[in-house]
């Protein structure tokens, strides 16, 4: 393992820029052509734009905000900004109102560094809103509350300028701009910079990240650079990474799953970071660079292994008939690889992996993967164990972003689908004695920003990190992850359970997006679900079936789909204990959004809004109703809304039976 030589990002990218000054450090895809950036041009531009950042009046100790998708000029900024002293706050794309509000004012940032024409767009909105508020307090001869922070913000530099050029507010520079007047400033304070890196020091604020937020506003967590380089030094530890080794950056770097690769062990061991051209080309774009090295959320696995379901559906019968051998050829090799054992004749996996798995990574642009990880939230093991039986030694890991966004991991040769591995180097695990998984690392976090009790009440005085997750260790000292603590409850015979665990067992069904998952309030009511469909997957079996549709809701409320599903879940009940097998479920009429509160950014179900906004499906589902009338709003593309009256089925599947000599749909294949 190649051992680092600096104990900050900005100094170490100061080395690589001496030591390999024209290797690509990272590269852009723009009109279907990479744009390459060696180290060099990525120090110069750094060094330029902390400039204009110091000339902005950004002083360390400051925090910058960062708002958009993945471009250099993400990176750029963020270590401008850590250059100085400074810090960056990453912002989803996706955030909006009250949430992006939220962290600007917590953060107090005064410099945002947004993407586009939408970004800049929110900012402005949300600063007439602030301003206009202001005015109506002034003219009531009020003062706002003692405890609400305002809104700071003085500049908003963007990197992408298209659709801004008649755009005038005083807040607005191009980020083109800012590196021009940085070269200025620079060649009036000659050495500053050089002194400034110099003067940073490993326990400096390098990121502050937003916590999921499953249950309240996010927390902003402030991770130094120690921190961050402890965690890829120890990661590295076990799964070597070197500087030849590729990585596509496509998650938002709001996220500490990305800050954790592409900044952390990018900067650390050098690799080359790739920028697909836009959300439409990342999947040609993944598989044009074949990564080496892949982390992504069990939502990106999901959805891949729906894109093969289908793909291999359209396919002719010998196509699936081939794929369905490679297939079982893999899936039994797998399941010895992953035990330390050898499993089956080498030349037919050969075989079988050249014909059937191979083209299908191929596909997915997993080709060349040697570190596959996931994390975040749980992964279906049945979704595993598909990878794995395609020849991806993929694996998950436990973490939070109070602890770097990784402390467990899965090892080669010795993986358990239902588990999340063992400690990596340097990080203590224990299991409080009401169930509570503790952790304890270098990488625990300098605490939450502006809230010091919060910080109190999740990081107790010998520097354990108590998590809220509910957890044990098996026989072979593996964390098994139950489910948040305050989420894990009582089956009616006395056995605790995990609503998440059976919620990913029906989300295992390429027809599901998202399950929530009720357990009964009183006696022989049973376990429910709400369900949301996948449109895609679905939409796909409906025009298989000739089966005609207008709008989603139209969809998920036809019979025939209700049916489909209730397949599905007969099969996933056969895997789960009598105590906690689904009852009943319902279709919802629309798929749950992160701009609605009920899911957070990273896709987790805040269970909370959850409870109060379908306080009436729940109980109809409890209670064993055959319908329930909601009113719900429509807003279409122009702005306008209508609410309507709806009508949602309730399916018992305790009536349901699988049609006689229908067999198991195969794990491949979305067809019964």
């Amino acid at each position: 393992m190649a051992e680092r030589t600096a104990d900050t990002f900005p100094r170490l990218l100061v080395d690589l820029a001496a030591n390999r000054p024209d290797d690509v450090a990272m590269q852009e895809k723009r009109y279907g052509i990479w744009q390459p950036m060696t180290w060099k041009g990525y120090a110069d531009r750094v060094r330029d734009t902390a400039h204009g950042l110091a000339a902005l009046g950004v002083e360390r100790g400051d925090i910058v905000a960062v708002l958009g998708d993945n471009r250099p000029e993400w990176l750029i900024a963020e270590l401008a900004a850590q250059s100085i002293g400074a810090a960056v706050v990453g912002i989803y794309p996706t955030s909006i109102g009250d949430e992006l509000r939220h962290i600007l004012t917590l953060s107090r940032a005064r410099v945002v560094v947004a993407e586009d024409q939408e970004q800049v767009d929110k900012l402005l909105r949300l600063g007439q809103l602030e301003a206009a508020r202001r005015e109506e307090l002034a003219a009531a001869g009020q003062e706002p509350d003692a405890d609400e922070l305002p809104l700071r913000i003085e500049h908003v530099v963007f990197y992408d300028p298209h659709g801004l050029e008649q755009y005038d507010h005083p807040w607005l520079m191009d980020f083109t701009e800012l590196e021009a007047t940085g070269r200025e400033w620079g060649e009036g304070h000659e050495g500053w910079y050089d002194q400034q890196v110099a003067a940073g020091d490993a326990g400096d604020i390098a990121i502050i990240c937003t916590t999921s937020g499953t249950t309240s506003k996010p927390k902003l967590g402030e991770l130094s650079h120690q921190n961050l380089l402890a965690m890829a030094d120890n990661l590295t530890e076990v799964d070597p990474v070197t500087k030849d080794f590729r990585y596509v950056s496509f998650l938002p770097f709001a996220w500490i799953g990305e800050q954790m690769l592409a900044v952390a062990c990018g900067l650390s061991r050098g690799l080359t970071i790739s920028f697909p051209e836009d959300a439409a080309t990342q999947r040609a774009d993944l598989r044009e660079i074949g990564p080496d090295v892949m982390f992504a959320p069990p939502r990106i696995w999901e959805s891949m292994l729906s894109e093969v379901q289908v793909r291999i559906d359209e396919a002719g019968r010998l196509k699936r008939g081939v794929f369905g051998w490679g297939y079982d050829v893999g899936d039994k090799a797998a399941r010895a690889r992953v035990q330390g054992k050898k499993g089956g004749n080498a030349a037919i996996r050969f075989l079988a992996d050249q014909v059937a798995t191979r083209p299908v990574r191929d596909q997915l642009g997993l080709a060349r993967i040697r570190r596959a990880y996931t994390g975040g939230a749980p992964l279906g093991p049945d979704v595993f164990r598909f990878f794995h039986a395609i020849g991806v030694n993929l694996k998950q890991i436990y973490g939070q972003t109070e602890i770097c966004g990784i402390a467990v991991v899965h090892r080669d040769d010795d993986i358990a689908f239902n588990t999340v591995g063992v400690p990596i180097p340097g990080t203590d695990l224990r299991i409080s004695d009401d169930g509570e998984i503790l952790l304890r690392s270098a990488s625990v976090f300098r605490g939450y920003h502006r809230q010091p009790e919060e910080t109190a009440k999740t990081v107790d005085q010998e520097g354990w990190l108590h998590t809220g997750d509910a957890g044990y260790l098996d026989e072979d000292d593996h964390l098994v992850v139950i489910d948040r603590q305050k989420d894990v409850l009582t089956a009616p015979d006395g056995s605790r359970y995990s609503s998440a665990f059976i919620e990913n067992k029906l989300k295992f069904s390429p027809y599901v997006e998202e399950a929530v998952v009720f357990g009964p309030k009183e006696a022989g009511q049973g376990m429910t679900a709400m369900i949301t469909i996948d449109p895609g997957t679905v939409g796909s079996w409906a025009e298989h079936e000739r089966l005609t549709y207008t709008t989603y809701t139209d969809l998920a409320g036809k019979p025939e789909v209700y049916d489909l599903l209730a397949e599905e879940f007969t099969r996933a009940n056969e895997d789960l204990p009598g105590a906690i097998r689904v009852k009943r479920f319902l279709l919802l009429h629309k798929q749950l959004d992160p701009d609605d509160d009920e899911i957070t950014r990273t896709r987790k179900v805040r269970r909370n809004v959850i409870d109060e906004r379908y306080a009436d499906i729940i109980d109809a589902l409890r209670r064993g109703d055959d319908r329930v009338s909601i009113s719900s709003r429509i807003t279409y593309q122009d702005g306008s809304s209508v609410l309507r009256e709806l009508d949602l089925d309730i399916f018992d599947l305790t009536t349901y039976e699988i049609p006689a000599g229908r067999g198991r749909r195969p794990v491949w294949s979305g067809r019964r």
